[in-house]
This record gives C-alpha cells, structure tokens and sequence, in this order.
C-alpha cells in the first residue's frame, strides 16, 4: 500500500459509511445512532486505480480522558499520528458546527495533508453547509455522497492533488504475501487412502474472541498483542464492530476479532445491539479457532454455554479462556472445579483445553496460543482410511450394532470426508434405524482411538447402493 488515510470527524457525519465505501464491502455497523463506531478499524481501501488503507475511527467529542467517549477520542487521535492523510467529515445536510471547528483545530495541528469532506451531499439542502466549510480553512471542500457513491471522482481527484502523484501512484510490491482475509482453501479431502499429512504451521490462523459483556475479550487482545489497540474499560457492552487485528506470535500471522459481547436474545432489543451481535456471529463463522471467554469469577451461565454451543454447531475449533484469574483466591481447588464443570456441560466437544489467564499481569496468555495451536492441528487432522477400518474392526467386536426390529445393524466401513472439523461417513445397512447412542458411542471411541480431544466431530450415515434393490418391484408392476 501506497499511504494510510484515517477518516476522522465528529459523530454522525457519515464516516463509516465513507470507509464502507472505500473497503468495498459493509465492515462497519452503520446506524443512525451518533457514536455506534468506537474502536478504530484499519482496512485496504481502493478509489478507482488508487490503493491505500484506511482507517475508520470513532467521533471526536469534547470529554474528559476517564471517561468512555475520551478514551476513544484517544484512539482517534492515535488513528491521526499513524495516518499520512486525513479525510475530515462534515455533515453538509447540517452545516459547519461548533465541534466541526473545533476539531478542525486538532486536524490542523496534526501537520498533514487533509482532504476537506461535504458528505451527504446528495440533495440541494446540502448547498448551505457545503459553503460553510470553506469557512474552516482546510482547503477546497469535496461534495460527495458515501451513501449513494456520488463525488467518488472528485475525492480521487482531492487525494492526488493532496498527496502528489508520486505518492499515490508508487510502486506497490507485487509479490506482498496474500492478505489473511483471502478465502479459505477447499476442505474436501481429495483421496481418502492417503497418509495422514503433516500440519503446516506457517499457514496464518483466523482467531474470533467472543463471550458475554465485560468477560474481557478487547482486553485479552490488548495483552495478547502487547499494546492499547482496542477500546477498554469497566463500562459493559463497549465494542460494538467486529475488530480484526494483524498479529504475529512465534513467527505465525495471525487475524485476532474482537466481537461485541453476546447477551440472551431475550434481552437484545436495540436495533444497534442486534447488529452487533449478527456482527460477532459473521466473525465465528469466519474464523478457524474461536476463545470463549468466561469470567473466572461468575462462569458457565446459561448464555457462556449458549455461545460454546453456537460454536460447535458452527464446526469451530473452541478454547476456553477463564479470565479474571487474578481475582480468584483459591485458584487450585477453582481451576479443579472449573475443568469439572467444563467436561460435565460439554460432553460434545469432550476434552476442550480450558486455560485460566489474566491479562492484567500476563499470566497464561503463552498457554492460552499453545491450547489454540494444539486444537487447530485437531480441528485440521487427517486419519487413513485402513487405520479407520482397523479401528473399526475392534470396536464391532467388542460392542456390535444393536438389533432394530429383530434385525442386526451392519456396518461395511468407515473413512473421513472432511477435515475442519473432522467428519467421518459410516456405511451402514440402514442409516435410518441407526441408534444415536450408538453413534455417540462411536464418536467417543473414534475421538479417544485417534487422540481428538476438544473439537466437534461429524459422524455421517450413509446406506450401501444395492442394484437389485428395485427389482422386485418392478416385476410386479
């Protein structure tokens, strides 16, 4: 990428919808509540043959450093510092305001080069605060409509005049590493005979953090990441976007989401809290392992384990993260508790690695990425058909398939379709009267024989094709 541009402006003025815009795809939670942006989001951006990132930050607002909206004036002003350029923007349905040139003030102090924005200016009521922004001394304003994609040649014309066409148009290295947010490779398994293969672990991994409000997701990320990224404090219910964060930790890249905090349904009303939930919930299915964070201190609600089970019927790859530990007093008879309860409320995904951490002081968090890598190289296992076979030849010994209505089950074979997560197809000789607890008896089997712990796995029935099967019917037509 050529240049950083950071969309700043005060609440309202219609920045995420600009940054939208310039990602081509709708990453940010629009509303027409002030203030629904509060962390900062980096994305590539593309206007026409221009290539850049862009920055989408929460509104400017005048309060104190303690409070909710000064820390994200901070984050904001952190977006500025790292920025080469700065799209200010106004609101040209509601004119020049007092925060418009107050801000312009910071924006001006910041020494870098700016592209003045007239956003919302579809419509002739427009005209009034379009004037009005020359008034701010930042140069000619751009009239556009992020909304409508109107003003799009103009913004690119503002960008290189601001710039230079050296700047903008710079050689890009065409032979970057791709993006993490390409599309994930095919999981089909394309011959079921073969070895199992090794697990790459140079490949990057996809990281969702989710959990209730206030269970300390952004601040986990914080720790993780070793500095102040996303927004924090003890207010419940602070992220609203679904974050993702570019990390590295021992030489992997690695794609950290930060989500909104999941209530009960029952309890989310706001139009902008079921967005932010549906926001979330993309995330997981986007991601390849997924952390649950539950507070040491009040864990296994009803909805910690509502979310665990959205997980797994997701096919993710979970770990638990009890945070807070630092809090908890008895941690040795707490943690021996917790690992009960969690084997006890999870029988599906038995054996999910549950780690305890803190991300006040560190501790945990280098258990916590080695759980993550150990369940990702489960969730990505491969298993021969001949061991499967093998297998299952001394399980029928042992435990054969029951009878249904005076007739035994038959089992022909067995052999995995898929991996992520790993899914086995069973040939029987009726699949409709297969028993479930037989099934899960095979599931648990299957996840102790080849050492599966902690991620969902997919039994699947099939029946065997038999050619003669319509034969008889036939005739007596």
């Amino acid at each position: 990428m050529t240049f950083r541009a950071a969309i700043v402006g005060r609440p309202n003025v219609g920045k995420s919808t600009l940054f939208n815009r310039l990602a081509g795809r709708k990453l940010a939670l629009v509303d027409d509540t002030p203030g629904v942006t509060r962390d900062r989001r980096l994305h590539d951006a593309k206007l026409y043959d221009i290539h850049f990132e862009v920055i989408d930050t929460a509104g400017f607002e005048e309060s104190g450093p303690e409070t909710l909206a000064g820390r994200m004036r901070t984050q904001t002003e952190i977006a500025l510092r790292e920025a080469d350029l700065i799209f200010f923007v106004i609101d040209a349905r509601a004119g020049v305001l007092p925060d418009d040139r107050a801000f312009a003030d910071v924006v001006r102090r910041s020494n870098k080069p700016v592209v003045l924005i007239a956003n919302k200016s579809e419509s002739r009521a427009a005209d009034a605060g379009y004037l009005e922004a020359w008034e701010l001394g930042l140069g000619d304003p751009v009239p556009i409509s992020a909304e409508h994609g109107q003003g799009m040649p103009d913004l690119r014309e503002a960008v290189v005049e601001a710039l230079g066409e050296e700047r903008v148009f710079g050689d890009e290295d065409e032979d970057e590493t791709p993006a993490l947010s390409a599309p994930l490779i095919g999981e089909d398994i394309a011959d079921p005979d073969a070895e199992e293969p090794a697990y790459d672990d140079t490949k990057p991994m996809r990281i969702a953090i989710v959990g209730r409000p206030n269970a300390g997701k952004s601040t986990l990320i914080n720790a993780l990441i070793g500095e102040d990224r996303l927004l924090t404090g003890p207010e419940a219910g602070i992220t609203r976007d679904s974050i993702s964060v570019d990390w590295e930790w021992r030489g992997r890249r690695i794609k950290l989401w930060d989500t909104a905090g999941m209530r009960r349904k029952a309890r989310v009303q706001e139009k902008l809290e079921k967005l932010s939930v549906a926001d979330g919930l993309r995330a997981i299915r986007f991601a390849e392992v997924v952390v649950v964070v539950l507070d040491a201190t009040i864990p296994f609600e009803k909805q910690d384990l509502q979310i665990a089970d959205l997980i797994i019927r997701e096919g993710r790859a979970p770990v638990i993260a009890f945070s807070k530990w630092d809090l908890i007093e008895d941690r040795q008879a707490t943690l021996a508790h917790l690992r009960e309860a969690t084997d006890r409320l999870l029988p599906q995904v038995r054996g999910i690695r549950a780690v305890p951490i803190s991300s006040e002081t560190g501790r945990g968090l280098d258990a916590l990425m080695e759980s993550v890598i150990s369940t990702h190289k489960v969730w990505n296992r491969r298993v021969s058909t001949g061991r499967l076979n093998r297998w299952l030849e001394g399980i029928i010994a042992h435990h054969p398939p029951p009878a249904v209505a005076g007739r035994r089950l038959k089992i022909k074979y067995v052999t995995q379709a898929k991996t992520r997560p790993p899914g086995f197809v069973v040939s029987t000789s009726r699949p409709d009267a297969m028993p479930q607890a037989y099934l899960r008896y095979l599931s648990n089997n299957l996840r102790e024989a080849f050492d599966m712990p902690g991620v969902p796995i997919r039994m699947m029935l099939r029946g065997s094709d038999n050619p003669f099967a319509g034969r008889a019917r036939k005739k007596a037509d």
